[in-house]
């Protein structure tokens, strides 16, 4: 049925240009408004509603009551006429129809992507269903809920928002060593089971907290403060996460921890600036400590090579003077073995090979006789370069008197080579060493036999 046509059975009107309205008079009475065109002025709305009623009284077969402004008289003579049974059921029919479709579609609901319909039937989990549209049994027998469920979730521990909004009450932690450190961090988690998220826990976000606040605090307990505020940053991380998941798998609360970071990690402000002194005491000292090893990185390796060359070097002599102590002995043993077989010759052939060593690094020899006082002094090096110096005339003479013959074709013999001469002031030395008396050739046979 349409709705026209019921609001026409029921005599509702809804025309502007009813002349009725505005006016507090039934049918059949004289209007209040008499003079007035139809459209002039606003309906009379308390009329309106009368008359609704009425025609409702009317529609459901009620008997019309006496109107009090008539003194108990009506007009009318009589009661409204009874509707008519059939169309009072189709009506109804009709109106239960429309119910229970707007019942039905009451139903569906749309689950977006990345989210995950949870349906309930009589408060008790019944199945989940996937993102687009879907349907379920309306109110009371089922009802649905819709989760997120591969959106990044995050809570917070030691403070909200920024970490400028401190909660000192969940910050604030013990360590192993008995110090206390202000600590801040953030957990990044997401769901990986819908169901278990929202039928285990009463307050979610709170529990995830609630353990990362406990896990964070077992994990700072048994660690040193200067490990968890240094260079163990990492692995209390690192180990709260685990601990975490342990501890929400356990509780089947349908959460995967995706991360644990550590947001600002310090000593309490009312010992910072204590600890600050201590931290740079301490970097003084690891700079030192620092200096000190490249010193020594720098000056022990020299040392060591300086004291493996001395002693590649002494090794090197002592193998040397080995070596040549060996040789000499076994030279001695051979001139030994010669001496024995004939003891003059090899003394005169050690003699003359002494006298030829020193005499060859001599270049002035002074020599002293037994029989007189007079020393002779011979100065070899004047002698030597004298010596060369009339070879190379030699030699300069005899190659122009072989061009002078080659260009005459008849030559005169060659003069004959100039003899070397003495210096004038060595010749009286060599007059008087001239003058002694020869030494005798058998004073070593005599030595000999002495």
């Amino acid at each position: 049925m349409r709705v026209p046509s019921m609001m026409k059975r029921l005599g509702i009107k809804l025309s502007l240009n009813d002349p009725r309205w505005g006016s507090d008079k039934k049918d059949g009475e004289p209007q209040a408004n008499e003079g007035k065109r139809p459209g002039e002025g606003p309906p009379d709305m308390e009329q309106l509603w009368r008359d609704f009623n009425q025609r409702l009284n009317n529609f459901f077969g009620q008997k019309k009551r006496p109107d009090n402004n008539n003194n108990g008289n009506n007009n009318g003579g009589g009661g409204a006429p009874r509707p008519d049974p059939a169309g009072m059921r189709a009506t109804a029919g009709a109106i239960a129809g429309v119910a229970a479709l707007i019942w039905l579609a009451s139903g569906s609901f749309i689950v977006q992507e990345g989210q995950a319909g949870i349906v309930y039937t009589f408060g008790k989990y019944t199945h989940t269903t996937g993102s687009g549209f879907n349907w379920r049994w309306p109110y009371p027998f089922q009802s649905n809920e819709t989760v997120r469920v591969s959106q990044m979730r995050m809570v917070e521990i030691g403070y909200r928002g920024n970490i400028k909004n401190k909660q000192t009450q969940e910050s604030l932690m013990l360590t192993d060593d008995e110090n206390i450190i202000d600590m801040q961090l953030a957990v990044q988690f997401k769901l990986k089971d819908p169901v278990a998220w929202l039928m285990n826990n009463r307050d979610e976000e709170e529990t995830v907290r609630q353990v990362a606040e406990t896990s964070i605090r077992e994990i700072v307990g048994k660690n040193k403060m200067d490990f968890v505020l240094y260079e163990g940053r990492d692995k209390v991380a690192y180990e709260t996460q685990v601990l975490m998941q342990t501890i929400l798998d356990r509780y089947a609360s349908g959460v995967l921890v995706s991360g644990v970071t550590l947001q600002a990690v310090q000593p309490p402000e009312q010992v910072q600036s204590a600890f600050d002194d201590a931290v740079k005491a301490g970097q003084d000292l690891e700079r030192q400590k620092n200096e000190g090893q490249a010193y020594a990185n720098d000056v022990i390796p020299k040392a060591r090579g300086t004291a493996s060359r001395l002693m590649q070097e002494a090794e090197a002599y002592r193998s040397m003077v080995t070596e040549n102590a060996t040789g000499n002995a076994n030279r001695f043993k051979q001139v030994l073995v010669e001496y024995q077989k004939a003891p003059a010759v090899t003394r005169d052939r050690m003699y003359l090979d002494t006298m030829q060593q020193i005499f060859a690094n001599t270049s002035k020899v002074m020599v002293d006789s037994k029989n007189g006082n007079n020393l002779l002094y011979l100065p070899l090096d004047k002698l030597i370069a004298q010596a060369a110096a009339g070879d190379a005339a030699r030699n300069a003479n005899n190659s122009t008197g072989s061009s002078n013959s080659n260009s005459s074709g008849s030559g005169s013999p060659a003069t004959a080579p100039a003899a070397a001469t003495l210096p004038s002031d060595l010749m009286p030395s060599v007059e008087v060493s001239r003058q002694r008396e020869p030494r005798p050739r058998d004073s070593g046979r005599e030595r000999e036999s002495r």
